[in-house]
């Protein structure tokens, strides 16, 4: 885990997402207080999905989509989850 500065980070943001797709996260730092973290974005390429469909292909009722709409609907997954309300 490298600390840069924001200045810095802002001067060689390029780099820094290079960085951050080899692997290093990076801790950004204003006034000497932490304020961002970059890391790796985690990969996926649907592999995940297809095994879990295939798994339990047969296994899922008809309510399986109101469930899954339900779910979501009883948390918030829109919006900014960092904005002060």
């Amino acid at each position: 885990m490298r600390i840069i500065t924001a200045s810095d980070a802002s001067r060689r943001f390029s780099a820094v997402l290079d960085e951050a797709e080899h692997g290093e996260t990076i801790v950004v730092t204003r006034g000497g207080r932490r304020v961002a973290v970059i890391s790796p974005a985690p990969s996926a390429n649907g592999a995940a999905l297809l095994a879990f469909s295939r798994h339990w292909a047969g296994e899922l009722d008809e309510d399986f989509a109101k469930d899954v709409a339900a779910a979501r609907s009883a948390v918030e997954l829109d919006g900014d989850p960092w904005a002060s309300a």
